[in-house]
């Protein structure tokens, strides 16, 4: 099927949080952007979002009978598939087990139709771990979209999910940095920190970023203690495995250099109007070490991108703002810069 006849996928996220709110007004601000998209997700949760984003134009949500029914959709319309069950609306700013178990449903249900072959590619609106927890059943268990979308990859390539590696890239117009470790607790992110899983992360790294680049990718390596380690000083990991992991990579002919320091090296990877970066990307060792840089400059431009999957995903740089949910005060510019980024990523 012809790519233009398929439609990008944008999952509703968590019921009670903000993710209906900024895909209203993401397809009221934007048309163009949101063009050959399809929400999946709740007809009547969609519809009250649509409501609270009336102002200044009202955006009439059309339900399909079915995907292949997306075309069809009149413009200025959000078109909404219904792929998960509530009972009725669940109040904003509450973490609901229901609202979990919806969430659940619907990323599962565009993940299998964009590995189908049905659509180009999946946006994924914030959830909510708690929510998810809650909702108990076999998706319980993920701490995320991440790990989730990997097992359903997985699952559909027959493999193992060790077989089916991932990473996190967030990026913004300025800085990518993707991370070695993605939803561990400190301590454990540290001891994720091995030869092997460095090399992965170059690995994956490397093939992801050049294909988007149309040239091998600039990878520069942080450290992960402070000053790099600083000849051993300050710890050995950098001596023992990360340098090693760094030559490794350099001998397949990945463009790999590091450790660096992790306090300077996001610095010089960052691209402005003033200066091109040194490089394109970081990898950096943890997630907090990696994502902080990138929301510092701005959590309304960032852009979380799984890297290793079989299709293409992509989601907002931040949560579900239980705090502001319902209040019609969510920014929907995080959003439409990954559906931005979705759709220039499907035309590579």
């Amino acid at each position: 099927m012809n790519k233009i006849s398929q439609p990008l996928l944008i999952t509703m996220g968590d019921a009670a949080g903000i993710g209906p709110e900024i895909i209203a007004k993401a397809f009221r601000d934007a048309p163009d952007a949101t063009h050959h998209c399809v929400v999946i997700g709740d007809v009547p949760t969609l519809r009250r979002a649509a409501a609270l984003t009336a102002a200044p134009l009202a955006l009439p949500v059309v339900e399909l009978a079915s995907l292949e029914a997306w075309p069809d959709v009149p413009p200025g319309c959000l078109p909404v598939l219904q792929t998960c069950e509530l009972a009725g609306l669940v109040p904003f700013g509450h973490v609901s087990p229901l609202a979990g178990k919806a969430a659940a449903d619907c990323i599962l249900w565009a993940a299998r139709a964009v590995l189908a072959g049905q659509a180009t590619g999946l946006v994924t609106a914030p959830i909510h771990k708690e929510a998810l927890a809650a909702a108990g059943g076999a998706t319980a268990g993920f701490p995320g979209h991440t790990e989730m979308l990997q097992a359903e990859a997985a699952a559909h390539l027959g493999r193992p999910v060790a077989d089916v590696p991932v990473r996190m890239m967030l990026a913004n117009d300025e800085l990518k940095t993707v991370l070695v470790s993605i939803h561990l607790s400190l301590r454990q992110a540290i001891e994720a920190v091995t030869f092997d899983n460095v090399l992965q992360t170059l690995r994956i790294t490397h093939q992801a970023i050049g294909q988007t680049l149309g040239r091998p990718a600039r990878i520069a390596v942080a450290g992960l203690n402070p000053h790099a380690g600083e000849g051993g000083l300050f710890g050995t990991e950098e001596q023992l495995i990360i340098a090693p992991a760094v030559a490794a990579a350099r001998a397949e002919g990945i463009d790999a250099s590091g450790p660096f320091a992790p306090d300077t090296v996001f610095m010089r990877a960052r691209s402005s109007s003033a200066r091109e970066g040194e490089f394109d990307v970081v990898v950096a060792m943890y997630h907090d070490q990696g994502l902080i840089p990138v929301k510092y400059l701005g959590v309304e431009q960032g852009v979380n991108v799984t890297l290793g999957l079989p299709l293409l995903r992509t989601s907002p740089d931040h949560g579900t703002a239980f705090d502001i949910a319902g209040t019609g005060k969510a920014d929907a510019s995080s959003l439409l810069a990954a559906i931005r980024m979705a759709r220039r990523l499907v035309a590579r």
